[in-house]
């Protein structure tokens, strides 16, 4: 996320916040001004039990808790200044307790004051007016405790919550550079191989090379258009493997033989940018370029488990030290592909390479769709050459 749409979404938060705030308090003292007046109803004639209430007595209950608002709301602007709100339970808690205390003294003294000074009642008769005082404050205090404790466990979950976030957002501006990174090594990767391939054909047969340059020129195309998309559509990637195999063609003529069996439901389905490519391009490289006879490279695709499941075969043989993708043996290009497939779609997504046959190997893979843009956007379309008979589908 763009560093001012971070400031936006921080602001729009604090207001949310504010609003929140605001809204406790109003609730919370309401139900704390209705409480009061039952009690005080309760309480006012202590032989019955009961009595009615006079506009004084309801006045003077909505001066308390009036007051108790006002000193929580200008409490609550000290515990932000003085920074309270990051501190550990254990800094915390002596302070809580001496500002609960502080704050039952100023909520006590007003509402005494208004009521005894201001209103002119008489003290009750049999209680001193120091031990009210005291009842006053030890009242207060029980309130003003579950209202900073209320207030601190807020502030300790959305503490919490915001240091999640930012670890979040880490962790996608962290993921993006890897992937940009990525990216930055897998698109010359398979340039340079192509123009191998075309400028083998500049003195031989200058009709197929200029043939050769407007295929590279559209897998350049792409490349660059996809470099701005985390995920693109299957069969996208399946026509750059086309303009990718007439290249290759252009130097093992008859030797590159090639087999389709895609299942209709996957050409929708999203995969990582020239990851079928590098796929193919390690085929070719270690099944086809290797063997004086060629052979065959057989792609298939199909949905298994609602994900999409890819596999490639070539001829050839595995040694013990290619057993395994992320070797030494198997180049820079799968390794690539592995690492952008699980840093796309998690560490359900996998790619395995196997010999599965006397002279077959197969790399697999499977791309999760639940953790991908499954509305990904086609790129523009070109036109392709078309491969030659001896590339045919199955």
């Amino acid at each position: 996320m763009p560093p001012f749409e971070n400031i936006l979404v921080d602001a729009n938060r604090q207001r949310a916040r504010g609003r929140l705030y605001v809204i406790c308090q109003l609730v919370g003292f309401t139900l704390l001004f209705f409480a009061q007046l039952f009690f005080a109803h309760f309480f006012k004639n202590p032989d019955t039990g009961y009595g009615s209430l006079s506009f004084t007595d309801v006045l003077t209950q909505f001066h308390s808790v009036f007051v108790g608002l006002i000193v929580t709301h200008f409490s609550r602007r000290y515990i932000d200044a003085w920074g309270w709100k990051e501190h550990g339970w254990l800094k915390l808690l002596p302070r809580m307790v001496a500002m609960a205390i502080a704050m039952a003294v100023v909520w006590t003294i007003l509402a005494q004051g208004w009521y005894f000074g201001v209103m002119r009642h008489e003290f009750p008769e049999n209680i001193l007016p120091p031990l009210l005082f005291l009842i006053g404050i030890l009242n207060s205090s029980f309130i003003t405790m579950g209202w900073l404790s209320v207030y601190f466990i807020y502030h300790v979950f959305d503490r919490f919550n915001r240091s999640e976030i930012a670890r979040l957002r880490l962790a996608a501006v962290v993921k993006e550079a890897e992937l940009r990174a990525l990216k930055s090594q897998v698109n010359p990767h398979f340039i340079f191989n192509s123009l191998n391939s075309v400028r083998a054909l500049i003195d031989e047969d200058p009709q197929r090379a200029r043939s050769a340059v407007t295929q590279l020129a559209n897998m350049l195309r792409y490349s660059l258009q996809s470099g701005s998309n985390q995920t693109v559509p299957f069969e996208d990637e399946l026509t750059v493997v086309n303009d990718y195999l007439a290249l290759e063609q252009v130097r093992h003529e008859e030797r590159l033989r090639l087999k389709l069996d895609i299942a209709p439901g996957t050409l929708r389905r999203v995969l990582p940018p020239m990851l079928l490519q590098t796929l193919v391009e390690n085929a070719v490289k270690y099944g086809i370029s290797t063997r004086a006879s060629g052979g065959e490279v057989s792609i298939a695709a199909r949905i298994e488990n609602h994900d999409l499941l890819i596999e490639v075969r070539n001829p050839g043989h595995l040694s013990e030290r290619r057993d395994r993708v992320n070797s030494e043996s198997t180049g820079l290009g799968l390794r690539n592909a592995l690492d952008r497939l699980q840093l796309l779609c998690g560490d359900d997504a996998t790619i395995d390479l196997r010999q599965t046959g006397a002279d077959e190997v197969t790399a697999t893979v499977v791309v999760p769709q639940s953790n991908v843009d499954l509305a990904s956007p086609r790129l523009k379309a070109e036109p392709r050459a078309t491969l030659k008979p001896a590339l045919s589908e199955r």
